[in-house]
């Protein structure tokens, strides 16, 4: 049922891929004087031979076992996500939560017929696109008022099945992966220009179950934004949205699944709005000595109505562990592009306002991305992945959170969550690092996004990070921040949603869900209990 080339069942991307030993080498030789200790010694990454998986508790009906498949590497595959959560656990061995049977289906038909059984039989049914979840999204942890757990891996629906030019979209199934998908638009001179640092292993489906934010920093930063009309199969029967360029008709349908997460149901294909491929680049990396003038350049960029592609503001810190910068300064990184039209004066006016606050320019604005400061955050992004896992590996304690705040109780709230985040370190780690980049700016606020390094306990990593998510996430939450902005809330966030969220919204969004999945059987534990 799986691809020749297949997915890890540990770890980030495909086989074979990953950083290699001299590089896994090299990054525990510049951590360890770093974080105060004498050395760091990787672990081995699991063999499939040594997981040992529950036995399936249920078996699909003959129309099903075309199309699943009960195949160790298959269950181990689609039992843990990517958090570093799921990491150590892996690296443990323990996969205590697998789905007993995995299904393919490659048509709503073959996929209602899953979601039918589920209801009957009463199986839990997880919507699987990339597997590339660090919120707990995908993992079959459903407690025990379930006969089982299917993984419904959405992979062989992944076609562009029509294309627009007039109107500049597409119709494209929801397992499309973020490559195959541009790889279809690409003769067309078309693109989606939809890039989360999951891109390579995640899809057009969790994209939108999971309101994901992709390549633009500004302006267009969610997929909602893309999002023309959907179509989703629920176990109550199909919702299917009216394709239009904008619509006041009431409460939106399209947002009511924009963002569910598998709870509702499993969106199958959807009109998305697309871009005419960028011809024109500009590029430029602004340091800054202090971190609160950076963000005050950046607050006026995103006032401006420049709207820059990319405007991404690494602190001091977070441009010494990107190996952007040498740690002496904070760098905004700058990038505008357009298909029609040169973007060197909006570029030059970026500059001017980074100039204002006392930015410095070191090198001249470059037209490729590639260059400089730019390139080395751009290369330190795209194997984010690799890189948590090489973390990981050599026992360090090594994760993220992200969040948004109102530019008028940034400062505060700034201070705060890195005070309660540091002292949790100290208490629980000894020490380390906490760093922060600005991954999305919006003209009335930032989405800051933080990064934890630092010396793990052996057989106390998980608790470790449970303490310091815990003193983060209490402070974030107090001072007015959301939990998650845009990496899902899954299993892992939900203490926190759950005091967030509006009590009456909560009792609206359980009715939805009895209503479309009577069973309870979809996703169960990710926004509300059935």
């Amino acid at each position: 049922m799986t691809a020749t080339r297949r997915r890890k069942f540990w770890g980030w991307g495909y086989e074979g891929e990953g950083l290699t030993e001299d590089e896994l080498a090299l990054i525990a030789r510049l951590a360890a004087p770093r974080l105060g200790l004498d050395d760091l010694r990787a672990q081995d990454p699991p063999d499939i031979s040594e997981i040992e998986l529950r036995p399936p508790r249920v078996t699909p009906p003959a129309a099903l076992a075309a199309f699943s498949s009960a195949d160790p590497w298959d269950r181990a595959e689609h039992t843990l996500g990517k958090s570093f959560h799921d990491l150590v656990r892996g690296l443990r061995r323990e996969y205590a939560h697998p789905p007993d049977v995995v299904a393919y289906p490659a048509d709503e038909e073959q996929l209602t017929a899953v979601l039918e059984w589920a209801s009957d039989d009463r199986v839990a049914a997880i919507p699987y696109g990339g597997g590339s979840s660090v919120a707990g999204g995908i993992e079959p942890d459903v407690g025990d008022g379930y006969r089982g757990a299917v993984s419904v891996d959405m992979r062989r629906m992944g076609r562009v099945l029509e294309i627009d030019r007039a109107s500049r979209a597409a119709l494209i199934e929801a397992g499309a992966l973020g490559p195959a998908l541009e790889d279809q638009l690409r003769p067309h001179g078309l693109t989606l220009r939809h890039f989360p640092q999951s891109f390579e292993v995640s899809s057009l489906g969790g994209w939108i179950a999971t309101r994901s934010g992709g390549h633009f920093a500004t302006l267009h930063t969610h997929i909602d934004e893309f999002v023309e009309g959907l179509r989703v199969v629920t176990p109550r029967g199909v919702v299917e949205t009216r394709r239009l360029p904008g619509d006041g008709a009431g409460v939106s349908a399209d947002r009511f699944f924009i963002g569910s997460e598998g709870s509702l149901g499993v969106i199958t294909r959807a009109w998305m709005r697309l871009q005419d491929r960028p011809r024109f680049r500009a590029s430029a990396s602004v340091a800054f000595a202090s971190f609160e003038d950076a963000w005050h350049a950046t607050r006026e960029i995103a006032l401006s109505g420049l709207w820059p592609a990319n405007c991404r503001l690494l602190d001091h810190d977070e441009a010494l562990i990107s190996g952007s910068g040498d740690g002496s300064r904070s760098i905004l990184i700058v990038t505008f592009e357009s298909a029609d039209h040169e973007v060197h004066p909006w570029l030059a006016r970026a500059a001017e306002i980074c100039q204002d606050h006392g930015g410095e320019l070191p090198e001249a604005a470059a037209t490729r991305t590639d260059e400089g400061a730019a390139g080395l955050w751009r290369s330190a992004f795209i194997r984010g992945g690799h890189l948590h896992d090489a973390y990981v590996r050599l026992g360090l304690v090594q994760e993220t959170f992200e969040t948004a705040i109102t530019w008028d109780r940034f400062p505060e709230f700034h201070t705060a969550v890195l005070e309660a985040t540091r002292r949790a370190l100290r208490e629980e780690c000894g020490g380390g690092i906490v760093a922060c980049r600005f991954a999305y700016v919006y003209p009335d606020g930032p989405a800051p996004y933080y990064t934890v390094v630092a010396p793990g306990r052996p057989g106390s990593e998980l608790e470790q990070w449970a303490a310091v998510k815990q003193a983060a996430s209490e402070t974030l939450l107090r001072l007015g921040g959301t939990i998650t902005h845009h990496h899902a809330v899954g299993r892992y966030h939900r203490p926190w949603y759950d005091r967030q969220r509006p009590d009456l919204f909560a009792d609206a969004l359980r009715a939805a869900k009895r209503s479309l999945d009577p069973a309870g059987v979809m996703n169960p534990g990710v926004l509300v209990d059935p």
